[in-house]
């Protein structure tokens, strides 16, 4: 998957747009700005954001291109945020260390889904929340972006099942117009999920 990432990222545009995701967004501004991880970041629009808005942010991704693109955005921006290339697994931080995660259109192979997801959870701190949007089977009827493997797709019972250790403020699917760059573009079916760490 990392050359697939590099490849998109390669693009002199930000195939995802640079402004935040509406729904990061909408929840971040609830939440009193403290330390938040940002996994799968990609071209950095939701930590340049975030790092605004006084949050000091750890993000992680594959994809070289993707940083590079996500650090020249954020000194565009006069911000500063701490960006490793590494993979799910090897992207460990200590217990209790976040205020907040999200996971924005974080999308990975059913077979190490479950495991990365709960990877997380430890790494919120008491009262801590989780933030997550993705893309809900009904997806594969539009053209808008997303997997095409119905297997790495978000249900309701899927994420309630991925983060039962959670206590779930929100769980919805519905159906937005999104307008993120080439790839996010026009009619979609998101799935979206807000949880609270006990």
């Amino acid at each position: 998957m990392k050359s697939f990432w590099d490849e998109r990222y390669a693009a002199s545009e930000y195939v995802y747009g640079e402004t935040p995701n509406t729904f990061f967004k909408a929840q971040l501004e609830k939440l009193k700005p403290g330390r938040l991880l940002l996994p799968c970041e990609g071209e950095g629009r939701n930590a340049v954001y975030a790092a605004q808005m006084g949050w000091e942010v750890e993000a992680f991704d594959q994809s070289e291109m993707g940083r590079d693109k996500a650090l020249r955005l954020a000194e565009r921006k006069g911000v500063h945020f701490n960006y490793q290339i590494c993979d799910w697994s090897d992207a460990i931080y200590p217990e209790a260390s976040f205020d907040a995660i999200a996971l924005i259109f974080a999308h990975l192979p059913a077979a190490i889904r479950a495991t990365a997801h709960q990877q997380l959870i430890p790494y919120l701190k008491p009262a801590g929340t989780l933030i997550l949007e993705g893309f809900n089977p009904r997806q594969l009827q539009y053209q808008t972006g997303g997997p095409k493997d119905p297997s790495m797709l978000f249900t309701e019972a899927i994420l309630r099942q991925d983060f039962a250790e959670l206590e779930l403020l929100e769980l919805y699917e519905t159906e937005e117009e999104l307008d993120e760059g080439p790839y996010h573009s026009g009619r979609a079916a998101v799935i979206r999920l807000v949880g609270r760490k006990g």
